[in-house]
């Protein structure tokens, strides 16, 4: 029996490769349009190919990721200095995975958490889907129960322009507070709505975790929720 490729056997994924997946998604849709183009112009049969290699991280040819430097080299970012930075940065990334910090809630009821530049990465997290996030943090408490558990890790994206989607869960920083919320459209522009998914504990005819308004330009780090990783049940 073959057993050289046993199902969760860990792929030695080179450099070349990951350089060629970082160096794709800065030029699709610049240097070229969709797979077919870029397949073609490095002699690949089908653009399938080029699917195998970002998609399942199958390894590239040396010589391959030559000729997609070359043929792009007036669209791949210069100065040097600030490619190479980001490039390893990138590599580290897909490389090691997101750094995972291990925060703790300080308060119950309105969740408070520690500053995570306090902190050190405890580990980090790998897994497809996930190469676009900042860091990992866990979730301590019920505010957001079902949709995050207690004890669940997630997966953030760091939102520079605090462009907020309606609806959707972030991790916030905001005065002194720091919390996971579903963010809903508020009364006027300036604000949104901090919705809790628990909606079933309260305290005596209140919501124990009643909504409440934020001023958007209070929102220091504003964090998307891309993805979560429940803890298991045995």
């Amino acid at each position: 029996m073959d057993t050289s490729s046993k199902p969760g056997k860990i792929k030695t994924v080179r450099p070349e490769t990951l350089e060629f997946i970082i160096l794709y998604t800065q030029l699709k849709g610049k240097a070229f349009q969709n797979n077919a183009q870029l397949a073609e112009a490095l002699g690949y049969n089908s653009a399938s190919t080029i699917t195998e290699i970002v998609k399942s991280r199958q390894n590239i040819d040396i010589e391959k990721l030559k000729a997609f430097k070359d043929i792009y080299r007036d669209f791949i970012d210069t100065p040097k200095s600030k490619e190479n930075t980001e490039v390893i940065t990138e590599r580290k990334k897909l490389v090691e995975g997101i750094p995972m910090y291990e925060i703790i809630a300080t308060a119950t009821g309105v969740e408070v958490y520690n500053d995570i530049n306090d902190t050190q990465p405890v580990g980090h997290m790998n897994f497809p889907g996930i190469e676009d996030c900042d860091f990992a943090l866990p979730v301590w408490g019920h505010s957001m129960y079902p949709y995050l558990e207690n004890g669940c890790w997630v997966a953030l994206k760091i939102i520079h322009d605090k462009k907020i989607l309606p609806g959707e869960v972030y991790y916030i920083e905001w005065g002194d507070y720091r919390m996971y919320k579903r963010l809903l459209v508020g009364d006027s522009p300036d604000e949104v709505i901090a919705h809790s998914d628990n909606v079933t504990e309260m305290i005596g005819s209140r919501l124990k975790y009643a909504p409440f308004p934020i001023k958007i330009a209070e929102i220091k780090k504003l964090c998307l929720v891309k993805d979560i990783h429940k803890k298991h049940n045995h």
